[in-house]
């Protein structure tokens, strides 16, 4: 069997997929399910160690054009981020620094009740850096093989002068 750059890099670009979800499977992360009545907020927590990016998920099954108001809490209960979000799925991303307790806090902003899903956690990012570069490897591989074969192609032109 004839190993190519082509079969690398797709075995590398396949292998550092299934690393990352892997490594983002095994975060710690919070789950949570409520119907949320008018002007009512929810708060989730979870205790973030070290620096790094953190996430929430917020899922509304049943949208109707609601609104909600999110707002992500340091361990002093200071804003980290803020913000409406008026979709029936939303993910956002946040950099913490700080070792400790962190808050999502969620109020219904709209006047009918939310059925929500809050999933609030950690990305673990650091560890993601040796599998994003077997991506970016395996990519690389694939990319130039591609333009190599691309480069020698021709692509054969009727004449002018037919009559």
């Amino acid at each position: 069997m004839k190993v190519s750059l082509f079969k690398i890099g797709l075995v590398m670009v396949i292998l550092g997929m299934i690393w990352v979800s892997i490594i983002f499977n095994e975060t710690e992360k919070t789950h949570d399910s409520i119907l949320l009545k008018q002007l009512n907020s929810i708060e989730v927590k979870l205790e973030f160690s070290d620096k790094g990016i953190g996430y929430y998920k917020l899922y509304m099954p049943e949208f109707l054009g609601e609104e909600v108001f999110v707002q992500v809490l340091d361990t002093n209960d200071n804003v980290i981020q803020e913000k409406k979000v008026h979709t029936k799925m939303s993910v956002e991303y946040f950099d913490f620094s700080e070792n400790g307790i962190h808050t999502v806090k969620v109020t219904n902003i709209s006047k009918n009740p939310i059925d929500l899903q809050i999933e609030f956690g950690n990305t673990n990012s650091q560890k993601m850096l040796l599998p994003g570069i077997m991506i970016l490897v395996g990519s690389l591989g694939l990319m130039i093989t591609s333009y190599m074969k691309i480069k020698n192609y021709k692509i054969e032109q009727p004449e002018e002068n037919i009559s």
